[in-house]
């Protein structure tokens, strides 16, 4: 019996032996790859490099208790955990480094973020969802300090929903009863951020399976973390969020980062508690090193002193195993010199096969182009000057795919005046090639899949004899009704939200009827806000994040232009998150809560479709259409609206306004008009005014600014009508401008125009207080009449005379 009991525990000591060789054999093959990563940046091979070395042995404790379902929200130093599941290789790593354009070789984006930004895929090639429950789930990294917080919330929260709502069915490929974790990571440095504590707080007060990890090597980039935080000690003041009997809160742990056996036990207890309770866990794991210093930038010699650079080398992570391995008999020096040495020669091996796997398709452009432009240099009257260019690029090692094109462009500029079949099968060669290559650095900026929110078609109201005015409120209030009685994933939450239903009372009564699982009322904290919407979406849930008022989207801007915006783009189509954000502006009066900071909004969200729908038949229809799609967005809704009266629709929850269209509102044969919500009413007033003077106004709503009239159907109005005037409320050069560029630029209608396309914006300020304050500082019915009489009087000064 006792031979036999030996035995197990002989048998049982190999198992964990082989467990521990393989978790270092990890460990040096993420060092190796990070310090032969940075001779690559170095030689030129790569642009820029940020690795984590430094971090291994905590990330080798986390992959422990990671588990299928769970979510990893982190930033740029989680290569060896990413190893360690099994979603990146060596090869991967170096094709993430050089920016291998093909999602076969490099998984994670393609080519479109640096190394070190890690995602898995949740999508089929269709697009459609993956079984996210049955793999390890990595949502697509973003470089900004602390902005992988806020999704992480969401990510966390979704597990909450998933547990708690019976009407969604237990098989749905995205969670197993909410038993999933949501694990973050973040610099020591980068807690100083306000993402990082609007989330922490969220994450005490909604209680959701999250994990965060700090990891903390005592500096951020160069700075001490006496300059970064109270206490030099994240923990310690966290600790005023530790959960008591008598408090929901943090469980806050403390690990080393260079010991082994504690960090393991430290995870294993928190993915046990989190996962379990739903409880946040908070661990701080300090005294980690960082021995290549921040990035390829700059060298950590210059802000380190020998003290501290000595007690690195001799309690670096990777070291500390090392030798714990060989006191505890695990290993011998001889057995781990001698795996250290096969690794090297197979991080050598992956970076020089990752190396010829992004180099050998632009060699072969390249020497397809060779052939072409010598073909053109033989034919052509300034062949002495082609022929030094294909010379040049034939006699690059390593050349870039500009390098290609740039000789073929310029080859072609000096055949202008020039036909041949050559010139020719030159200039077809870069037609095809262009679009072809192009393809790899600009597609999926929106959703290509067949759920695309510009490929669902329009439903019209419908209207009988029951139909009555009301409230415009009414209608979206009843038109959310029907989406949650009919989508169980539905959610709403934001700013009195839930118990009031929201500030206008669209949501009201939605709260008592669904319960606050899925309406719920928020902190003052739009990023996360947003970040719930985010993480939510990623997980399967259709999420609606209400933003009180359009200047407060303000506060989530950052994160709607580099986190939700990109989603689609970062991951070359891998990964979406399909949030609405909901909000509300507008015509009123004061300072706050009535810009229009549209122009900013548009310009920094491509990605993201922005819809400023006029009334509230309308926003509905875009809710509905949206909820019809796999794509984000944000609709604006006309806050004087509510309480002006439409008529009721009896298809409330199925009609559905188009995406991308426009609707003329009023024909006419003198003036095209465009403009986009509330402004509207303006412009519609005015347009009675100038019918009595003679002009004859054509009204076009344009809906939607992303996307924009995708039909050209203003240009046939311009064909019409031969002049053009946008108004809107927002700066001048804000969006009326980005309207008028995309009517005469891309929609070509300039050769249409017999008279200056113009714009009428508000006054470069934000708008005063008061209903003057209003009249002189945003476009007024006077200022509308007045710019289109002047366009008209140009035209005809005696059919339309002026005051002298």
């Amino acid at each position: 019996m006792q031979n036999s009991v030996n035995g197990q525990q002989q048998l049982a000591r190999e198992d964990f032996k082989e467990e521990l060789l393989s978790d270092y054999k990890v460990a040096v093959t993420s060092r190796e790859c990070s310090l032969l990563g940075r001779r690559e940046v170095l030689t030129g091979k790569a642009k820029f490099g940020i690795f984590g070395d430094g971090k291994e042995l905590p990330q080798l404790a986390w992959a422990r208790s990671f588990e299928n379902g769970d979510f990893r929200s982190g930033y740029y130093r989680d290569q060896t955990f990413m190893m360690a599941i099994g979603e990146l290789t060596i090869e991967q790593f170096f094709a993430g480094l050089y920016a291998n354009t093909d999602i076969n070789d490099e998984p994670m984006s393609a080519g479109r973020q640096m190394g070190g930004h890690f995602a898995t895929h949740s999508l089929n090639e269709d697009g459609s969802w993956k079984r996210l429950i049955d793999q390890k789930n990595s949502s697509a990294d973003i470089s900004p300090t602390a902005g992988q917080m806020p999704r992480l919330l969401g990510l966390a929260q979704a597990s909450k929903v998933y547990r708690n709502n019976d009407l969604i069915a237990a098989d749905n490929g995205f969670s197993n009863k909410g038993n999933e974790v949501a694990w973050g990571t973040i610099g020591n440095a980068s807690t100083s951020e306000g993402h990082f504590w609007e989330t922490f707080n969220a994450a005490g007060v909604l209680q959701v399976p999250m994990v965060i990890s700090v990891w903390d090597d005592d500096y951020g980039i160069s700075v001490h973390a006496k300059h970064q935080t109270t206490k030099e000690s994240i923990s310690k003041i966290q600790a005023g969020f530790q959960r008591d009997e008598k408090h929901d809160g943090f469980e806050i742990m403390v690990v080393k980062g260079w010991d082994y056996v504690a960090l393991v036990e430290t995870y294993e207890k928190a993915s046990k508690i989190s996962r379990e309770q739903h409880v946040p866990v908070l661990i701080h794991v300090d005294e980690l090193t960082q021995p290549q210093g921040h990035s390829t930038s700059g060298s950590h010699e210059r802000y380190k002193d020998e003290d501290r650079l000595k007690w690195e080398r001799e309690y670096d992570c990777n070291v500390q195993f090392r030798k714990w391995l060989i006191d505890n008999d695990f290993a011998t020096e001889e057995e781990l010199s001698e795996l250290e040495k096969s690794i090297k020669k197979q991080v050598r091996e992956g970076k020089k096969a990752a190396w010829n796997a992004y180099l050998n398709p632009i060699t072969s452009e390249r020497d397809e182009a060779v052939t072409l432009i010598n073909a053109v240099a033989d034919i052509s009257s300034n062949g002495v000057f082609i022929k030094p260019l294909a010379e040049k690029l034939k006699g690059e090692k390593e050349p870039y795919r500009k390098d290609t094109f740039e000789a073929v462009r310029k080859t072609l500029r000096y055949t202008l005046q020039e036909k041949h079949d050559a010139i020719t099968a030159l200039n077809n060669w870069l037609t095809e090639n262009k679009e072809r290559v192009q393809e790899k650095y600009s597609s999926n900026l929106y959703s290509e899949s067949v759920e695309s929110a510009v490929q669902v078609e329009a439903v019209a109201p419908i209207y009988d004899e029951t139909s009555e005015d009301v409230d415009a409120r009414l209608i979206m209030r009843d038109n959310f009704d029907a989406l949650f009685a009919t989508h169980p994933e539905i959610m709403v939450f934001g700013e009195d939200a839930g118990r009031i239903g929201d500030v206008n009372q669209g949501l009201e009564g939605m709260q008592e009827k669904y319960g606050e699982l899925r309406v719920a009322d928020t902190g003052i904290r739009e990023a996360t806000i947003l970040g719930q919407g985010i993480g939510l979406a990623m997980r399967g849930l259709r999420p609606i994040a209400e933003i009180q008022y359009l200047d407060y989207l303000l506060y989530c801007l950052q994160l709607m232009s580099d986190d939700l915006a990109t989603v689609q783009y970062r991951t070359a189509g891998k990964q979406k998150s399909p949030v609405i954000i909901r909000t509300r502006g507008h015509r009123l009066e004061g300072i706050w809560h009535s810009g229009s900071q549209m122009g900013g909004i548009i310009n920094l969200v491509r990605g993201i479709h922005v819809l400023v729908p006029r009334n509230m038949t309308q926003a509905a229809g875009f809710y509905n259409t949206l909820m019809a799609s796999d794509e984000p967005a944000l609709v604006v809704e006309c806050l004087n609206g509510y309480r002006l009266k439409e008529k009721l629709p009896v298809n409330l929850g199925e009609f559905r306004t188009p995406i991308g269209k426009v609707e003329t509102l009023r024909e006419g044969k003198d003036i095209t008009l465009i403009s986009y919500g509330s402004t509207l009413r303006i412009v519609d007033e005015a347009a009675t005014e100038l019918e009595r003077a003679g002009i004859d106004v054509e009204i076009i709503d344009a809906q939607s600014l992303l996307p924009f009239d995708l039909n050209h159907e203003i240009l046939e109005s311009v064909k019409k009508t031969n002049r053009l005037l946008v108004i809107d409320e927002d700066v001048p050069g804000g969006a009326s401008s980005y309207i008028l560029q995309q009517i005469v630029d891309v929609q070509n209608a300039w050769p249409y125009l017999d008279s200056k396309p113009q714009c009428i914006a508000a006054k470069p300020h934000r708008p005063a207080y008061g209903t003057d304050g209003d009249y002189f500082s945003k476009p007024s019915v006077d200022d509308v009449f007045d710019k289109v009489y002047d366009i008209m009087n140009e035209v005809n000064p005696t059919k339309f005379p002026k005051h002298s």
